[in-house]
């Protein structure tokens, strides 16, 4: 009977690591340090041998096109043939072999694909056919003209696409640094300057004017107290000058009434205003009356 106690006395038994359902655990001893993947979080370092991938789990694209001209686009670039003169027998079979591969996979997709694949069989038909004679002058109409039209228009207008996408775009190429910065508020008053304060205080005063009332007050004057003031003045003095009868001080209205006295007094023969001779100045004074 052979004995499988190693060196160390351990049962060669112990080393397996025995699972619950009775299997054998497939882990090797030596890890390599590289998982193959990882199965609910635990890493995995050998396939399983009963593994099964489904046909449609893992689908690779080698070549993606956006439409049925970005694929006959790349089919005559990559030949290298000359745009305006396309070999339709050519382009057509390389076509539909590619459509009757997505066809397998994706009919939904295939269709959009079938539709252009029949506009070049119609050409190809067409250009099998005598072509229709032209009038003096102009040329025969090119069946494959408005592929050709459309085909040049879509390559223009992919290479400004690829222009734009070559551009650097945020979020993608770069990101916008933000910084934060705070900020205290500090209120500052404005210096001042004795000009602006003069041409300040002026305006007021401008404004000041312009909204103004005048105000007029009514003040009663009397003529005969200016008659008994004027005879006054003349019983202290034998000849008054006229002018010195007036103070021009207090205004016109006072000169007014004091001038109507006084003729009011030359009327009623109360006093005599007399003339030396023509320029010569002018005298007043009381009437003469006979004791």
């Amino acid at each position: 009977m052979t004995d499988n106690t190693g060196s160390d006395g351990s049962s060669a038994v112990d080393a397996l690591d025995i699972s619950p359902a009775g299997q054998q655990d497939t882990t090797p001893d030596v890890i390599d340090g590289v998982a193959r993947a990882r199965l609910y979080g635990e890493p995995l370092f050998q396939l399983p041998n009963d593994l099964y991938i489904p046909p449609d789990a893992l689908e690779v694209f080698l070549e993606a096109f956006q439409g049925p001209l970005d694929l006959l686009l790349y089919l005559i670039r990559k030949q290298n043939f000359n745009i305006l003169d396309i070999p339709m027998a050519q382009v057509t079979l390389q076509y539909l072999e590619y459509v009757e591969q997505i066809r397998k996979q994706n009919l939904e997709l295939a269709a959009e694909y079938l539709l252009m694949a029949a506009m070049l069989i119609e050409i190809k038909s067409r250009m099998l056919l005598p072509a229709k004679k032209a009038d003096p002058g102009e040329e025969a109409e090119d069946p494959r003209a408005e592929l050709v039209r459309r085909l040049l228009e879509y390559e223009q207008i992919k290479l400004a696409a690829m222009e734009l996408d070559a551009l650097p775009q945020v979020g993608r190429d770069y990101v916008r640094t933000q910084v934060y910065i705070e900020q205290t508020v500090v209120t500052r008053w404005p210096d001042v300057d004795m000009d602006d304060l003069k041409a300040a205080w002026a305006d007021v005063l401008k404004r000041a004017k312009l909204t103004a009332h005048h105000h007029i007050s009514r003040e009663e004057l009397s003529v005969r107290e200016h008659m008994t003031g004027i005879l006054r003045r003349l019983q202290s003095a034998r000849f008054v000058e006229f002018s010195d009868l007036f103070e021009p001080s207090r205004g016109v209205p006072v000169l007014v009434v004091n001038f109507i006295a006084l003729l009011e007094l030359a009327k009623e023969t109360l006093i005599e205003i007399t003339q030396a001779e023509a320029f010569a100045p002018i005298y007043v004074r009381l009437s003469y009356s006979p004791s």
